[in-house]
């Protein structure tokens, strides 16, 4: 549930429920009595925060510790809750079905206005609303509520803590950013930060840096060589801060600016979480750390479904080559030495983390999901997926592949639409390269062409940018398909980009995806195909490979493995840009196979889609046709030739390699709707 942060005052809301500290309710001003029993103040705290609605027997696992009637618990747990926050016309507690949500939609709920701010991002609140609130963060999330007698609830709460620090030290960050240069008005909230993150080293050179603004050159001194020594007995690199020690002792500092340095604090023996620099910008890679998954209930005698599934994610999410991807030494490191996935994802100075539960339930396994931005704990996708524990590991490779395809997309789509946000002249290649790709998925010529340019500049900015390559080999790839430009040069552009692609990385699946789609344009069908199995047999998560087969296979090689491959892709990639893509291969394939009805289907699902363009309502008109559904069918041509006047079934199937029978069938269709 959500509600805007900072909107309405508590003294005059309906109901106020404060959850850091321990747990308190007011009832328009006047605090409400709770219960005593620390399931149904847990079960309050669980529903507040709780994204959607949650199963009664996810509940009744959550409470743990329920002798003989775990649902007539429940009911009793629940009766008490609505007694606290439901009122004479306002039910707030609603149980549809074997669904329980709560509604505090017209309620103030601290932990809930934190949750809604780091969600629309920091940057969208002003200063005065950054404190409002720092103020609510007055103790741990729901402060001493442990059940001691319910594994899954504590380790609940141990994850919300960690989280909730987190969220509090990256709102200290900003804020701080944003205060007047006065350090004296900074120094409580920097002291606050770096009780909150003792070892992220631009925290403790701020404080240093802001003490010594304050001219207490000898409490920083002292503060100096205490966190020496705290680093020391962690293990830690502390040679950053004392440089930069060095550096503010050197000479007057100025007190026009108290950001934090952008210090990288480099763990023991493990790999720099950063790709190397390249070129005069250089090229930074999102980087990811999948923190080992957690499992409860483990059954003794039984390998550790969590850990396997972890380095799983790890290996198949290094095959796509698209972020840069923690060693699982390091993250199995730290986590054994007890550092949660937020502390550890600072520690390892990485963009994004992703971190995991397995739990076992009477007759099923549930594995959670959450990929969370580091900086700011925003939980940018999570998932729920549930197996039979006989099936376990037959199951968990696919479910593996759904969370590591996931993991991927929205990454991608974080870096797209940040990338959008920043001015065009101050992108790096990285940059650039995702801002191609924010137009190079709108399908329009003029989003082409800016995707083309983009594209060029990332690779300009950094020659062994792969995947920039790819780019520019798509762009004039859809230059050929779309009949924007002359096709055959566009081909041979096309083909020329794919290469250097692969001379740069021949082991990232998206060079040999362009590649595969180039050679197809070149009427290399044999080529084509060994190019998109390459790109898949490097990693079998690439969504686009499959669909690259899918496509190619439906039109003049094996239709039933085109609808296997179609399957497929949309299985790992079910929000996909390109999914209107992989639901026409998949409908052209039915055509080729004599199956019109099912044909029909599928492409109108693709022309569903709302970046579906008009090659895929031709693919509609004509299938429609063929299944005899000839009004439908006559709408999509009407559609067409209102953008195209001219458009005929030339056109189609001069965009398409159909044999002659499928090219035949298409004609026939064409005559009935009067696209000849």
């Amino acid at each position: 549930m959500e509600m805007p942060a900072i909107k309405v005052e508590p003294a005059v809301a309906p109901l106020t429920v404060r959850m850091f500290g321990q747990l308190a309710v007011d009832r328009r001003g006047v605090p409400v009595d709770l219960p005593s029993s620390r399931k149904v103040r847990a079960l309050l705290g669980y529903l507040a925060i709780a994204p959607h609605s949650v199963g009664r027997s996810r509940l009744c696992e959550l409470l743990g510790d329920i002798p003989s009637d775990p649902k007539g618990e429940l009911r009793w747990c629940l009766s008490k809750l609505r007694a606290i926050v439901d009122e004479p016309g306002r039910t707030r507690v609603s149980s549809r079905s074997d669904m329980i949500s709560l509604d505090l939609t017209d309620c103030v709920a601290d932990a809930v206005q934190v949750d809604a701010a780091m969600r629309a991002g920091l940057e969208t609140l002003g200063l005065d609303e950054l404190r409002s609130l720092d103020s609510l963060f007055v103790g741990d999330f729901l402060e001493a509520l442990e059940l001691h007698r319910s594994p899954q609830l504590d380790h609940w709460l141990t994850t919300q803590r960690s989280r909730y620090h987190a969220s509090h030290a990256a709102l200290l960050e900003h804020l701080v950013k944003l205060l007047p240069n006065d350090p004296r008005e900074a120094r409580p909230y920097v002291e606050r930060w770096v009780a909150l993150s003792p070892f992220d080293a631009r925290a403790q050179i701020l404080l240093l840096k802001t003490l010594l603004h304050c001219g207490l050159l000898a409490e920083a001194e002292r503060h100096l060589a205490a966190i020496s020594r705290l680093f020391e007995v962690e293990d830690l690199d502390f040679d950053p801060i004392r440089h930069a020690w060095h550096d503010l002792r050197k000479g007057p500092t100025s007190a026009s600016s108290l950001e934090a340095a952008p210090v990288r604090v480099p763990q023991p023996s493990e790999p720099a979480p950063v790709a190397p620099t390249i070129g005069p910008e250089g090229l930074h890679r999102a980087s990811l750390a999948v923190t080992p998954f957690a499992e409860l209930d483990r059954l003794n005698g039984q390998p550790g479904l969590a850990d396997g599934l972890t380095h799983d994610i790890i290996t198949r999410l290094a095959k796509l080559r698209n972020l840069f991807i923690i060693a699982r030494g390091s993250v199995f490191a730290l986590s054994q030495r007890g550092i949660g996935p937020e502390e550890a994802a600072k520690r390892l100075n990485v963009d994004y983390f992703t971190t995991g539960l397995v739990r076992r339930g009477p007759g099923r396994i549930v594995v959670s999901v959450e990929l969370v931005e580091a900086r700011t704990t925003r939980i940018v996708w999570s998932d729920e997926f549930e197996l039979d524990p006989d099936d376990a590991l037959l199951v968990l490779d696919d479910i593996g592949n759904m969370i590591v395809s996931s993991i991927a997309n929205e990454v991608e789509t974080a870096e797209k639409n940040r990338a959008i946000l920043k001015p065009p002249s101050s992108l790096n290649a990285w940059e650039s390269y995702h801002r191609g790709l924010w137009h190079m998925y709108r399908f329009t010529k003029a989003d082409n062409d800016l995707a083309h340019q983009f594209f060029k500049r990332a690779v300009d900015t950094d020659p062994t940018f792969a995947r920039a390559h790819a780019g520019v080999s798509f762009t004039h790839w859809q230059n050929a398909f779309q009949h924007w430009a002359d096709r055959d040069r566009e081909a041979d552009l096309a083909f020329e980009s794919a290469g250097r692609s692969l001379i740069v990385d021949d082991h990232d699946p998206a060079a040999h995806w362009a590649m595969g789609r180039a050679l197809w344009l070149r009427n290399s069908h044999d080529q084509a195909v060994v190019e998109l199995e390459r790109a898949v047999n490097l990693s079998p998560n690439f969504a686009l490979g499959h669909y690259a087969l899918s496509f190619v296979q439906s039109q003049s090689g094996d239709p039933a493995a085109a609808i296997a491959s179609s399957d497929h892709s949309r299985s790992l990639s079910p929000f996909d840009p390109l999914l209107f893509g992989m639901l026409g291969a998949r409908a052209m394939a039915h055509v080729r196979l004599g199956q019109f009805e099912e044909a029909a289907e599928w492409a109108i699902k693709a022309s569903a889609r709302p970046n579906a363009h008009n090659i895929i309502l031709a693919i509609a008109a004509h299938c429609l046709a063929l299944a005899g559904r000839l009004d439908e069918a006559r709408t999509f041509a009407a559609m067409i030739r209102k953008s195209l006047p001219s458009f005929t079934v030339e056109d189609f199937l001069a965009t398409f390699r159909f044999p002659p029978d499928a090219e035949a069938l298409f004609r026939s269709a064409a005559r009935r709707i009067g696209l000849e």
